[in-house]
This record gives structure tokens, C-alpha cells and sequence, in this order.
């Protein structure tokens, strides 16, 4: 893999805790808009810039593009924003605390190099994808890179670990941090370096180039659309060895990545009765009723089912899925084949109105109550996947199926930003 250091534009330490925000595409318009309100160094001024037209301005509206980038100078003249003189790397770790439930009782941290990763390692497949991606969503984020000619938030990716990259982390992390808090309103703890070392630099630089690939974990969409600025300008210049030939990526060791579940809640059985829809399960299913409190899927190929107040455990007979196939593996794929399609008919997951998403960061009660709602009439709980999936479908050239993966701790927004000249 081809790497860079770059001079990265930061805030202040003062003002790091004003200026960073969560990534554009976890909340929408009106929950930036409110996160936002009294803080005028809010990244979202620039990655969610609607919020600074009336209620209800469309967010593609090029008026919008534009307000991005007179914030983005606005942040810079005000000293909000300030350009590193030399060209860096930096360490950005995340920390689950241990008084999260997704913690496992005790602080659970991730160390990501934050580097300039190159286009054509995107172009030419060497930094592996996993999920599809809409056009109309790829021409936002390329609309809003071309107008600030920045990439205003990383991707987040995935390496092979190596235990030399982890020694020079560790070597870094021993010494005092640029920027060290605890984020609202989700609690994760963010801790940031700034690597000036020149051999250091060079080193890890070396090290990126004996890697033959990384998989993009979250932020597909960002990954296509700075990527894609960055092929428009070398078409357009022919220039190979500019800053726009990269973009902002924090790259982590695979073995420290935290997916949790992706699940799923429908709004009716199709036409069944409670007890036809349970009958109709056993077919493919070793069904069993566990009661009123939540039950959590314990393996792979095991599932939590809430219907009519009660949760039901459910495990895949043998026969009904493959293990050989990476995609017949998982187990969003036994979902959507044996029992969304075949016995609640829903076909697509990403056009069926009859079906919603939940992230596993929400835990399993929420899907409790979207069914005791009455919004809902059943929800289906997975086991996460794992790291090693999403190598094995990236590496066979397959695409999972949507909302798959869920990672968490986000990527915090404004820590670093890399600018294209």
C-alpha cells in the first residue's frame, strides 16, 4: 500500500472538544442542526451546512455546497482550524469504556494511523470493498470535496496487523497527546498524536508498502467519492505525485476492530398468524421459546427472534446454509433467504418499506420496544460478523448484503483534515 504523510489541519487543543462533530452520515439534518445550536465552531457548519438555511433547505441545494466552503475559510481565518508546517502522521485511538455495555466491563481501545492513502490503490482494487454504493450519495460527498477541494473526514479502514506497526504505536502513545476527551452525546473516549519524528515517518511509510491490501470498514461512500475527485485531477493535470493523488484515512489493525450486530424489525408476517409465522420458522429452524427477558444470539448461525412479547431463540439446521461460501455463511444471508424472502416476501432489503434497520449500539431492548410500539409486529436479531468475513467476501471480489456491518466507535469528524493542493 502507498502511503503519505501530510500536513494536517487541526484545531487548536483548546477547541478541539467545539470543533469536532460525529460523521455527517449518522445523524440527519435537524439532530446536527440541534447538536450544533450555541456552538458556532461546530464542524457541522461545514459538513452539514443545510443546517445553516431554514428547516427543511435541500441538503444538495448548491447554495448548501457553497455555505461549506464559506464556513471552511471562515474556520481558517477565525484560527479554528490550523495547518500543520511540516507533513505528519498522527495515532488516533478510540476507547469503549469500561462502563459501556459494549466494553466487556473494562476500557477497550483501537490505534489508527491517520495517513494520506493513494487513489490508485482505490482504482485498482488494493483497497478492498465489501458493500455497495449509491450514485447519488458518491456525487454529494464528490460535490462537497470538489467545493472545498478537502477531504473534511477520513474513511475508516482495516489492515492485516503487523507487529512492527504496533510497536511504533505503542512507542507513541507514551508520549503526551494532542488532543484526549470523552465525546458527547455517545461517550467514546478520543485520543490523538501527532508523529513528527522524520524516521519514524519513513518507517511506517516502508512498512504500508509491504501490505498488499486494506479493506474499507466504514464510509464506502466517502472512500468512492475522494477517490474519484482525485482520478478527476489526475485526468484532468496528468499529475501523478500531488497532495490530490491521496486521502484522509485512518487505517487500524484488523485483531482491534469492534462490529457489533446489524438488526432487523418488520412491520408485519405477511398475511400469518403468530402461531402460523413460529410454525413456518421449524421448517429450516430448531425453534425455542426463552420468555420474557431478552435473549442475545450466542454463535453464529443462532438468532433472537421478539414476537407477541416473548423472545424465541432460532438456530439453522445443517443443510440450510454453506460454509463454504462466503456469502452463504453469514448470517444476514440465512435471514434474508429463510425467513424475510421466503416467509415474510421481502425481497429487497434496500427498497421493502415493510422492513427497518437497527444498530446493534442500541441495543436489543430497542427492538423490544419498536414491537411493543405496535410499530412494529416482529424483530430479528443477528450475530455480529466478523473481521475475518469481511476479508475473506472483500478478498473474493464479493459485496455483502446491506447493513451487514456495524462498527463502532465512529470515526469523531474535525480531529484532522487533509486539503488536495
Amino acid at each position: 500500500m502507498k502511503i503519505k504523510p501530510f500536513k494536517g489541519i487541526r484545531p487548536p487543543k483548546e477547541l478541539v472538544t467545539k470543533v469536532s462533530s460525529r460523521p455527517y452520515d449518522v445523524l440527519n439534518s435537524e439532530e446536527a442542526r440541534q447538536e450544533a445550536e450555541g456552538n458556532e465552531m461546530s464542524l457541522y457548519h461545514i459538513i452539514k451546512p443545510e443546517i445553516n438555511f431554514e428547516p427543511g433547505t435541500d441538503e444538495h441545494d448548491p447554495r448548501v455546497y457553497q455555505e461549506a466552503l464559506s464556513q471552511y475559510k471562515r474556520f481558517r481565518v477565525k484560527g479554528w482550524l490550523e495547518q500543520d508546517q511540516e507533513e505528519k502522521y498522527y495515532v488516533y485511538a478510540q476507547t469503549i469504556l469500561a462502563n459501556n455495555p459494549l466494553s466487556g466491563g473494562k476500557d477497550k481501545t483501537q490505534y489508527g494511523l491517520v495517513v494520506g492513502a493513494w487513489v490508485d490503490d482505490y482504482l485498482e482494487g488494493r483497497i478492498k470493498k465489501h458493500e455497495l454504493t449509491r450514485k447519488d450519495k458518491e456525487e454529494d460527498r464528490m460535490k462537497h470535496v470538489r467545493t472545498l477541494n478537502a477531504n473534511m473526514e477520513p474513511v475508516f479502514f482495516a489492515y492485516p496487523h503487523r507487529e512492527d506497526l504496533d510497536a511504533i504505536v505503542a512507542e507513541v502513545v507514551k508520549g503526551a497527546p494532542e488532543y484526549d476527551f470523552v465525546a458527547a452525546p455517545e461517550g467514546f473516549r478520543h485520543t490523538f498524536w501527532v508523529i513528527d519524528d522524520k524516521k519514524t515517518i519513513e518507517r511506517i511509510t516502508e512498512i504500508f508498502a509491504e501490505i498488499p491490501a486494506m479493506y474499507i470498514a466504514d464510509g464506502h461512500h466517502r472512500s468512492a467519492a475522494a477517490a474519484g475527485v482525485g482520478a478527476e485531477k489526475q485526468k484532468a493535470t496528468g499529475d501523478k505525485k500531488a497532495e490530490f493523488n491521496y486521502f484522509l484515512a485512518v487505517c487500524f489493525p484488523e485483531n482491534q476492530l469492534n462490529i457489533i450486530d446489524y438488526n432487523r424489525v418488520v412491520r408485519d408476517l405477511n398475511g400469518l398468524s403468530e402461531e402460523a409465522f413460529l410454525e413456518a420458522l421449524k421448517a429450516d429452524f430448531d425453534v425455542e421459546e426463552k420468555g420474557t427477558e431478552i435473549y442475545k444470539p450466542q454463535r453464529l448461525h443462532n438468532f433472537s427472534l421478539y414476537l407477541g412479547g416473548k423472545w424465541y431463540s432460532l438456530t439453522a439446521k445443517e443443510g440450510r446454509y454453506n460454509d463454504a461460501d462466503p456469502i452463504g455463511v453469514l448470517d444476514v444471508t440465512i435471514s434474508s433467504n429463510l425467513i424475510l424472502d421466503k416467509i415474510l416476501g421481502i425481497k429487497d432489503l434496500r427498497t421493502d418499506k415493510r422492513i427497518d434497520f437497527v444498530g446493534g449500539i442500541r441495543g436489543l431492548g430497542e427492538l423490544q420496544r419498536r414491537v411493543d410500539s405496535g410499530e412494529m409486529k416482529v424483530a430479528l436479531a443477528l450475530y455480529p460478523v466478523t473481521m475475518q468475513q469481511i476479508i475473506d467476501i472483500a478478498d473474493s471480489g464479493n459485496i455483502m448484503p446491506p447493513k451487514t456491518t456495524w462498527f463502532e466507535p465512529k470515526l469523531r469528524s474535525g480531529l484532522v483534515i487533509h486539503e488536495l493542493a
